[in-house]
């Protein structure tokens, strides 16, 4: 069938100009002052107020282009109110003055989004042993919003709409948003209200839906409620990090798309029943209200719920090229409802994804098709091409990478999506009545699940499938211009004729080097051993840019601090000490002093004293806090969860403990990462060994931190139930101790174990490989002799 020729008239830009007036302004006003909004909104409503009257003016203009003034006016004075109005009151509540003096309030207070788990060791975490929960966005009867910190167990089964009465510590909140103030509960809330009726019932067919899942594999399993309505609760860490990789992590939040496929579902049954146009729009508009509610009022969902609801009433209206006009109208209702959304990446990457389908995928699939691409394929390229290349930027300044391989990830998963969607969706619905049906109809959903998983892994650990790029606005900016650059350069024969060659060579030369021969750090690196002589320092890698959890610290403070350098890690929100021997904390000070450090965790040892002491007082002097750890605690970031496993007592050994009681009191971890499970045993001996075995701990783990820089005394046995196919040895060479011991090197070659050493080989890195740990050495030991 032949194709329509394109719509020759031009794109409809009045409405969406206004909603650029209306962003800008909210935008300054949070970021910089909120009388820049007034001054925004004032200029806009001036300007279109001009343009009106001078059309006006003319008699040949008709009332089209004397209309064409009006959308800016009226942004215009919606800018001046009610956003300016919004942000000057957010700026001007009196909590801001009580929390910048860490004021204890009590505070009857409402929930509007569903709590979330806060990956980091924040205030709260950490000393209850669980992890912490977020309450975004939460109103005050004064109208002003605060961010609640407290602990999960106690948090976590509220919902949106229940009111509460919370009892914590105010904090300043971070600045550029509404919120005013943060507050850091540690108890459970009180006088805890019933929440309405739709939200028990969506927080229901959620909870249906994960358990529906669990006929899959656990990476299915987590995957699907992720897919379906944002639920990332019992999703991979390492899935995860590889869909982000792999440019697909748009597909863990609720979007456009989600509704997208829910509604075109609907219209298809409704046109099957021949329901004509409005009805079909108004049946599409029902399905949408009800899978917003599934979902929850989270941001993301709103966002794609508004622009979806705008453009079905076009649909309705019988308005065809109306895109456009959604966008900017959709773009108004959400910023004027909350100002907050103008400083959200994922408004800004919702308009820029929606804006590339309306503008450039429709030309670039004209053009692939009058190249004899068929239409159906052009499409499937033009769409996540668009889409990635206006997000590139934004996304390259959150994340600090840029995906290569994001166009071929999405085309390939793309064929899925819809499918498991729909069925994800069916399985929530039917679960409270048919529970076999919904559980079937998640098998049907698990290849599809599947294939997105395999994607995703493939496409993460393809060689140079991300591309390290400066973070923070002007990364995005820098690549912005530098597309900008490229597009521009590109319309001449002899800049593609340059870029030809360019991107030849680098499928010839540069991939195969970084393949043999990568640079340090390598990518996507989980865990490094430093060299840092005869001491421990290891660093776990979060799925966040420059953040990393760091295990010990070293005797002295320049190898640590270098170490760290090398790794381009500035943040540390948690600080591990194993115990207090020298060779573990002596790099404290240099720690604290060049990072941004969330809190100091150790064991139960408190001897020797000295070094207690020492530990207590730099922690202090930094402003950091100072926790402790105990065996069952279980702590998780983006990208990496750990585990205590010991001690497992929460006495302290005596004041005149000897070396080796204090080794034995080492607090050993469970790292897991994008590459496995890694023990970090610190400096514990035989006997610690043996009450580990005895008591029937799960050592299993893929890499080891072999005890006590590879001592004798390591039993083979303790070596055996860890299983691990790699063994870092963090260890000075020329030490007078005689580490590692033959013997214990001998008993990990016999079991067939890579073994990586510092004293060889400098800073050793573990890596993922094909789903297996890898072992990586700097090779530029440091050497100095040990202590």
């Amino acid at each position: 069938m032949n194709q329509p020729p394109p719509d020759p008239r031009p794109h409809d830009w009045r409405l969406l100009s206004g909603a650029l007036a209306v962003w800008l302004a909210a935008l300054l006003g949070l970021l910089v002052h909120w009388s820049l909004a007034v001054v925004v909104g004032s200029l806009a409503a001036l300007a279109g107020a001009a343009h009106t009257r001078c059309r006006g003016r003319r008699a040949r203009d008709g009332p089209a282009r004397l209309a064409a003034g009006v959308p800016l006016f009226v942004c215009g004075v919606l800018a001046v109110w009610p956003v300016a109005a919004r942000i000057h009151e957010a700026a001007a509540d009196p909590l801001r003055v009580e929390a910048a003096r860490g004021a204890a309030a009590r505070l009857q207070v409402e929930v509007v989004e569903r709590p979330r788990p806060v990956r980091a060791a924040g205030f709260g975490g950490l000393p209850s042993g669980v992890h912490s929960v977020v309450v975004p966005a939460v109103a005050l009867p004064s109208g002003a919003r605060i961010l609640i910190l407290a602990p999960v167990d106690r948090w976590a089964a509220l919902l949106p709409g229940q009111q509460a009465v919370a009892e914590g510590t105010l904090a300043p909140a971070e600045g550029g948003t509404l919120t005013v103030a943060v507050l850091r509960v540690r108890g459970s809330p009180a006088s805890v209200g019933d929440a309405p009726a739709w939200q028990r019932a969506a927080h229901a067919l959620r909870a249906g839906l994960r358990q529906a899942s669990e006929v899959l594999d656990p990476e299915s399993a987590g995957l699907l409620p992720a897919l379906v309505v944002g639920d990332k609760d019992g999703m991979s860490t390492t899935v995860e990090d590889e869909f982000r990789v792999a440019g697909m992590s748009h597909l863990l939040a609720v979007s456009g798309a989600n509704l997208a496929i829910v509604c075109v579902a609907v219209l298809y049954l409704l046109r099957l029943a021949r329901i004509g146009p409005r009805g079909s729009a108004a049946g599409a508009l029902c399905a949408l209200v009800g899978y917003v509610l599934l979902a929850g009022p989270e941001p993301s969902v709103l966002r794609a719920g508004v622009m979806g609801a705008v453009g079905l009433l076009a649909l309705a209206l019988g308005r065809e090229r109306s895109a456009l006009p959604a966008l900017g109208a959709a773009m108004i209702v959400l910023v004027v409802h909350d100002p907050a959304m103008a400083v959200a990446f994922g408004f800004v990457l919702s308009v820029l994804a929606t804006g590339a389908l309306v503008l450039l995928a429709p030309k670039w699939t004209r053009r692939l098709t009058r190249r004899g691409v068929p239409r159906i394929v052009a499409e499937a390229l033009a769409v996540p091409a668009a889409a990635h290349l206006v997000t590139a930027p934004v996304v390259a300044g959150m994340s600090g990478q840029v995906s290569l391989v994001a166009v071929a990830a999405n085309l390939a998963a793309a064929p899925v999506v819809a499918p498991a969607t729909v069925l994800g969706v069916l399985a929530a619905l039917v679960m409270p009545v048919l529970p076999w049906l919904a559980e079937w109809l998640a098998r049907l959903a698990g290849p599809e699940v599947g294939w997105l998983v395999t994607v995703g892994r493939t496409a993460a650990g393809m060689p140079g499938a991300a591309l390290d790029w400066p973070a923070g606005w002007w990364g995005g900016a820098a690549l912005l211009l530098t597309a900008v650059a490229v597009a521009v350069a590109m319309r001449r024969r002899t800049a593609r004729l340059v870029a030809g060659l360019g991107l030849t060579a680098v499928l010839l030369v540069v991939i195969p080097v970084r393949v043999i021969a990568p640079g340090w750090p390598p990518s996507g690196w989980a865990a490094v051993a430093c060299d840092v002589g005869q001491g421990d320092a290891v660093a776990l890698s979060t799925a966040d840019p420059g953040r990393a959890v760091l295990v010990d610290t070293g005797p002295e403070s320049a190898p640590t601090r270098e170490c760290l350098n090398r790794l381009g890690v500035d943040r540390i929100p948690l600080v591990i000490l194993s115990h207090l021997h020298a060779d573990h904390v002596g790099g404290l000070s240099a720690v604290l002093s060049g990072h941004a450090v969330g809190a100091v965790a150790v064991g139960p040892g408190r001897a020797p004293e000295w070094a207690w002491r020492q530990v207590r007082e730099e922690a202090a002097d930094a402003g950091v806090p100072l926790v402790q750890l105990t065996a069952g605690q279980r702590m998780s970031w983006p990208g990496l969860a750990v585990e205590v496993l010991a001690p497992r007592t929460k006495e302290a050994e005596p004041a005149e403990a000897d070396g080796t009681q204090i080794n034995n009191r080492s607090v050993v971890l469970r790292a897991t990462t994008r590459a496995g499970r890694l023990l970090l045993t610190g400096d514990i001996e035989l006997a610690a060994q043996a009450d580990l075995l005895t008591a029937g701990v799960d050592l299993s783990a893929d890499v080891v931190k072999v005890p006590h820089h590879g001592s004798r005394y390591t039993a083979p046995e303790f070596l055996a139930a860890i299983g691990a196919r790699v063994a870092m040895v963090s260890v000075g060479a020329g030490n007078r101790y005689g580490h590692p011991s033959p013997r214990t090197l001998g008993s990990l070659a016999q079991k067939g174990v890579l073994i990586v050493r510092t004293d060889t080989g400098g800073d050793c890195a573990v890596v993922e490989d094909g789903g297996k740990p890898a072992a990586m050495v700097r090779g530029e030991p440091r050497s100095p002799p040990g202590r």
